[in-house]
């Protein structure tokens, strides 16, 4: 996908969430993400944020205060503007669907596999039905297989060929797991809940 295909899917993920989000009751804001350690709350604070990030100084002073630790930094952040009143955080995601700004640190490739994965985080624990388009899907896995850090998929699934079975996508080499291109990316990016759509004679291995 190109890089105006991308930015159409993250604007019409962005408002697939803030249209889930909107229907929720307050304790389905409290439910328990895919996100271990982060609320339903917390992961649609940190879509909200990505076209607004803050500034380099409060980057800067944010990374102190975690200690250097970069998921420690993305979840205290995210935890805090989760505080904001929950139509609030709807209203942002719906006004900076279409912005293509970026954190400093990203790009969007990244972004783009960021917010399809993170609407599953939300919506999977809530028993909610989100669309991921699967060439943009696709799109997303090929770019965790190949990125190494954070996730270091190659590493992880190396001796497992992975195969999708609604788009043309594999990777790897050794006894196959197959399924849904979204399911195969919810795995590589370390979603146990993906593992029940898989298959194959190397699925005991990926558990």
């Amino acid at each position: 996908m190109d890089r105006d295909e991308s930015w159409t899917v993250i604007a019409e993920q962005r408002r697939a969430v803030a249209d889930l989000l909107a229907g929720l009751t307050a304790d389905e804001w409290e439910t328990p993400s895919l996100c271990a350690g982060w609320r339903v709350r917390d992961v649609a604070a940190h879509v909200a944020m990505a076209p607004q990030p803050p500034g380099t100084l409060t980057m800067a002073a944010e990374a102190l205060r975690a200690g250097g630790r970069f998921h420690r930094l993305n979840h205290d952040l995210a935890v805090r503007y989760a505080a904001r009143p929950t139509a609030d955080l709807v209203a942002e995601l719906r006004e900076h669907a279409g912005s293509r700004r970026l954190p400093a640190v990203t790009n969007y490739r990244n972004m783009l596999f960021d917010v399809m994965v993170h609407a599953q985080d939300i919506a999977v624990p809530l028993g909610r039905r989100l669309s991921m388009p699967p060439e943009a899907a696709a799109a997303g896995a090929t770019r965790v297989w190949t990125m190494g850090w954070p996730f270091w998929a190659r590493r992880r699934f190396r001796g497992i060929r992975l195969t999708a079975i609604d788009t043309d996508w594999s990777v790897g080499s050794g006894p196959e797991v197959s399924g849904p291109i979204e399911a195969l990316l919810l795995l590589l990016t370390g979603r146990a809940a993906a593992l029940p759509r898989l298959t194959g004679a190397g699925l005991s291995r990926c558990r």
